[in-house]
């Protein structure tokens, strides 16, 4: 089951370049998920891998469903991940290096807000990762979060073929060094808050190249599905991110940039193919 073809009120459809579809909050209505993303108008999801266990997962996930994937260890899972599983990614990488859906290295990179993670560890973990990336000539989804400086050294240590900085919260300047060094800045839910401004003057001033959206569904829900901490520990329901949220999700970048909803879409489509040029051929094929 591939994904059909967009809405006509949005003539190339919509890119969805984050997205966790394996993870355990879709278990119940997988399908449907991917269903109501068609009915939306998406065209294609990438969905990044968080750790060896699910590699396969992910690869299975998107040729079911024909989308996109990426393999890497997650700054999050770094404490737990062996120095073996830095060897199952680089035969992962060999062994599926003819496959058209493995589209980046990702999701990796380095994590600074969660309390007890050992930098050093995350650390070696990425560079790990960046030369995997580089050695297999694929670009990298990248995880920032309090950690733009960091990755910004690794990548003129290891420079590697661009790619998406995933929910970029930085500032202007780490912004600049991104895009100098051939990313993209990955914008979703956090930025239909009011009160994000940095994240919206982001996306209001960066150059239009720079921009691509994502969900990173279930996580980082838009202002319409937050839920409180408070309701979430009374088990109160919603609060579930979805890609079928993207085009409205789009809105808010239409708004900030004073751009169509297709002008939205044509846009961020044709950067996310820039930064994941493997994605080219794929939102080319003719849906199934």
């Amino acid at each position: 089951m591939t994904l059909a073809a967009p809405a006509p009120a949005v003539a190339q459809g919509w890119i969805d370049s984050h997205c966790h579809l394996d993870a355990a909050e879709f278990d119940a209505d997988r399908d449907a998920v991917v269903q109501r993303a068609r009915s939306a108008g998406l065209t294609m999801l990438v969905l990044p891998a968080v750790a060896a266990a699910n590699f396969d997962r992910v690869r299975a996930l998107a040729h079911r469903h024909g989308l996109a994937y990426a393999l890497g260890i997650h700054p999050l899972y770094t404490g737990a991940a062996l120095e073996s599983d830095l060897a199952l990614l680089a035969q992962a990488l060999q062994r599926h290096a003819d496959d058209p859906r493995l589209v980046a290295v990702g999701e990796i990179g380095l994590d600074g807000f969660v309390p007890g993670l050992d930098m050093a560890r995350q650390q070696q973990f990425y560079r790990a990762q960046l030369q995997l990336a580089r050695s297999a000539g694929l670009p990298v989804i990248l995880h920032v979060r309090r950690s733009a400086d960091l990755l910004l050294a690794g990548l003129r240590r290891i420079p590697v073929a661009g790619g998406i900085a995933h929910a970029f919260n930085g500032s202007a300047v780490q912004a600049r060094a991104m895009v100098a060094l051939g990313f993209k800045l990955g914008f979703g839910g956090a930025m239909t808050f009011e009160r994000a401004l940095q994240i919206r003057r982001l996306a209001a001033d960066l150059p239009e190249t720079a921009l691509v959206l994502e969900t990173d569904a279930p996580d980082i829900p838009p202002q319409w599905l937050y839920q409180t901490a408070a309701a979430r520990a009374q088990g109160q329901p919603g609060g579930r991110n979805e890609p079928a949220e993207l085009p409205q999700i789009a809105q808010t970048l239409a708004t900030l940039r004073g751009w169509s909803l297709a002008q939205t879409a044509t846009i961020t489509g044709r950067n996310a193919i820039s930064a994941l040029p493997k994605l080219a051929r794929l939102c080319a094929a003719d849906p199934q």
